[in-house]
């Protein structure tokens, strides 16, 4: 059996190499002659067969495509440029509605002022917006409060890279002047916030998490973060990511969960998420390609929301997979991710991803005339918070909601779709892989992106074209179900949804529901169509102003 297992060892070994031969792909610089052999590895990967007479014929061709790979690779493209084909979300005659009306948060006319600074840190955007505006807190004085929580408690949660002192105390301070003058420019003035460092900001490092780019610095602010500024935002740190967006393992360390500091914080928005549950900001921006504010923000137990692809411009952000990256913010309720996304929603001439949509929030809607569904067969079963997720429901049908069971089905795999994320990935970082950087990344095992990267540069381009247009058809087929109602509920990790909603584009609302029995928070996600985060916000602000779920605090850091 031993020598069996050496032979086919040698085997793969050598149908390896030949594949990389044949694929113009070497961890070296010098190729050899592409012969029938070569040819015969690239096909065994690849899953195809051809006949002595085929072998013979494509030589001539192979050999001419890998000097067109040596001319392409030759150009230094730099992550920050996209393809030229952009990816488009909208199903077949579906067009967001464009026009703005003026919003309405409903926010009180007065809030008390706590006499504790720890209750202050763990207000939400909401009230902190109205202790300012009524000048009752002053930002300077906010933002001292944060930047004294990020030195107190960022090393044990492993959660910074950056912290922004000097600037964020000039910015609240010219804020303060703004207000003395009468001058307001809503609901985030004077609000400090943090960024996830995959986003560029001038004068900074931009690490992306990973050790090849931990010195990095990018002339440019990202449009997020200039639309933040705008609207008075105070940028006071930089927050960990998961290395090149993917887990919570940075070249720093492990960033921590503020409920469990024996467990990581999940990922790719890591830092983020942990520092608004420390309450070390009030809110943090974030980005998702398949799970990256969801799952933080069910790991850490605050609110997470992910727009629909293309509302929010990518401009100045690392990019991971151009067709499914998206941007959204972390904070500790549903009104204070829409305050927010008011701000950074928009169309960008730099993205010619984003799409012009509006985003129209009233607190004088009625709610209640939502049609909501809910994927039933994830409900139930022995799972971790199973429970929590039935006393959601619970909750809306107490409040008066009629709750539509619903099944997702989809006549196309979307596990197999996902292999377009493997070769934007591989695309975006191929110097990377190329020329042996990722030997730097710390996390090696076979699920990281170091070897990932590698096995994508093998997925043929026809694989890639073809699961581009299954996508075209799960994204009828999502519109298909969810024109029906105004909120989908399910389960945070329920079946395919996650994968499926990612590929479509579709806006999620990541929403704290209490607990294991160990301690560890759960979550519950609100799916609505494309560009009607409005009515995510709507649902999502009254479960929790019937419950207390986003309001506890991690023990260690409520102080």
């Amino acid at each position: 059996m031993k020598s069996k297992n050496i032979v086919q060892s040698r085997v793969f070994i050598l149908i390896g190499a030949a594949a990389c031969l044949a694929l113009g792909f070497s961890f070296g610089e010098k190729y050899g002659e592409i012969t029938p052999a070569a040819i015969d590895g690239g096909s065994e990967l690849i899953g195809l067969n051809f006949t002595s007479a085929e072998k013979d014929s494509m030589i001539g061709t192979l050999t001419s495509q890998r000097m067109k790979y040596k001319g392409l690779r030759e150009f230094q493209v730099d992550n920050s440029v996209a393809p030229s084909l952009i990816f488009n979300p909208l199903p077949i005659g579906f067009t967001p509605t464009q026009i703005q009306k003026e919003l309405d948060w409903g926010l009180p006319t007065e809030v008390a002022l706590p006499e504790q600074e720890s209750d202050i840190a763990y207000m939400p955007v909401h009230q902190l917006a109205v202790l300012i505006k009524n000048k009752k807190i002053s930002s300077e004085r906010l933002t001292k409060i944060y930047l004294d929580r990020i030195k107190t408690y960022s090393d044990t949660l492993q959660c910074l890279i950056s912290l922004m002192e000097d600037s964020a105390l000039a910015k609240a301070k010219a804020m303060d002047r703004e207000i003395s003058q009468g001058k307001y420019r809503g609901p985030l003035h004077g609000i400090p916030y943090g960024i996830k460092d995959l986003l560029a900001v001038k004068g900074t490092k931009t690490t992306w998490g990973a050790m090849p780019y931990k010195d990095q610095e990018i002339d440019q602010t990202a449009t997020v973060v200039t639309k933040l500024n705008d609207a008075g935002g105070v940028l006071v740190g930089k927050f960990t990511l998961g290395a090149l967006a993917m887990g919570d393992v940075w070249f720093g360390g492990v960033t921590k969960n503020p409920w469990n500091l024996k467990q990581g914080s999940s990922g790719s928005s890591a830092g983020s998420a942990s520092a608004v549950s420390a309450g070390l900001v009030p809110f943090a921006i974030g980005t998702e390609t398949l799970g990256s504010i969801v799952s933080p923000s069910t790991r850490n137990g605050v609110t997470g929301l992910r727009p629909t692809y293309g509302r929010v411009s990518k401009t100045g952000a690392m990019a991971l997979s151009w067709s499914m990256d998206k941007i959204g913010p972390i904070s500790r309720s549903a009104i204070d991710n829409g305050i927010v996304l008011s701000v950074i929603n928009g169309e960008d001439v730099m993205d010619r991803s984003t799409i012009a949509a509006a985003f129209n929030y009233s607190s004088k809607t009625e709610v209640k005339k939502l049609k909501v569904g809910y994927f039933k067969s994830f409900f139930g079963g022995d799972r971790n918070g199973a429970e929590n997720d039935a006393k959601v429901l619970e909750l809306l049908k107490n409040q008066g909601f009629e709750l539509h069971p619903v099944e997702l089905k989809t006549s196309v795999n979307p596990s197999a779709i996902g292999l377009m994320l493997m070769v934007e990935g591989a695309a975006a970082f191929d110097e990377l892989t190329r020329l042996g950087w990722d030997d730097e990344l710390v996390a090696q095992h076979k699920n990281a992106w170091p070897n990932l990267f590698r096995a994508a540069r093998f997925i043929p381009a026809v694989e890639y074209v073809q699961a581009a247009r299954q996508r075209s058809i799960l994204i009828e087929e999502m519109h298909e179900l969810m024109k029906d109602y105004d909120v989908i509920v399910t389960p945070s990790f329920g079946g395919p949804q996650l994968q499926i909603t990612n590929l479509t584009g579709h806006p999620a609302l990541c929403l704290p529901n209490g607990f294991t029995d160990s301690g560890n928070p759960t979550s519950i996600t609100l799916l609505a169509n494309l560009f009607e985060e409005e009515k995510l916000v709507m649902l999502g602000n009254l479960i929790q102003q019937n419950s207390d779920w986003q309001a506890k605090r991690p023990p260690m850091f409520d102080k």
